[in-house]
């Protein structure tokens, strides 16, 4: 009897990552940005004022949708604890190299009993382009008794076309949230796999996200 078994890649709703856009098994595609975050909670009345009327604006200028989506992730303090470590052993002051193994146990300690967590912000910029002329352009590439043909050409053309409409609504969503103080990085290849492979895998704590600066 054939094999009932479902591969892993069956349940993963991404068919490929192409010049870091992510292109869905629905034809849909869409590209990722990471936003840094904005410390409200210390900021005067007026300014949270100001924030949430240019956020609330921003929403209403959007003619699509996104998704914003937050990671949580436990902090590995290792690569840390072990930096301290190597310090511990080239210190040449019996005071500098006591004090510094008193705070590496005051770290493990610390982090044996809390969980330190980072978090990341994303945000989904989708765009659904026409499924007619994606699903032509990607039978054409799949086909193996076809040979290549201008109608290949014409799929990479589309491919483009829809790209560059993603990046414009990715410019909108970009220069709307540095008004609210949100600066902004779009996900490249590496980054979108890593991503990825953590949202499926979340057991795996290696690994981490790109920095805004």
């Amino acid at each position: 009897m054939p094999s009932t078994k479902a591969a892993t890649q069956d349940f993963v709703p991404i068919k490929d990552v192409k010049d870091n856009v992510v292109i869905h098994k629905n034809g849909q595609m869409s590209m990722v940005v990471l936003a840094s975050s904005v410390n409200f909670a210390l900021k005067s009345l007026d300014e949270q004022k100001a924030i949430l009327i240019q956020f609330q604006q921003f929403l209403n200028t959007l003619d699509f949708t996104l998704q914003i989506y937050v990671q949580s992730r436990r902090l590995n303090i290792e690569p840390y604890l072990k930096f301290l470590g190597e310090l511990e052993g080239n210190q040449n002051n019996d005071l500098m190299r006591i004090q510094l193994r008193e705070y590496i146990e005051f770290i493990r300690t610390f982090t044996d009993d809390v969980d330190v967590m980072s978090k990341n912000f994303f945000v989904v910029v989708p765009y659904s382009p026409s499924k007619v002329n994606f699903t032509k352009g990607i039978t054409n590439m799949l086909s193996p008794k076809q040979k290549p043909t201008a109608g290949q050409d014409a799929s990479k053309i589309n491919f483009e076309e829809h790209r560059l409409q993603l990046e414009q609504r990715l410019g909108v969503v970009s220069e709307g949230l540095a008004r609210v103080g949100v600066r902004t990085i779009t996900l490249q290849k590496d980054d979108l796999v890593e991503l990825f492979y953590h949202l499926y895998n979340p057991g795996d704590s290696t690994g981490s996200a790109p920095i805004v600066e």
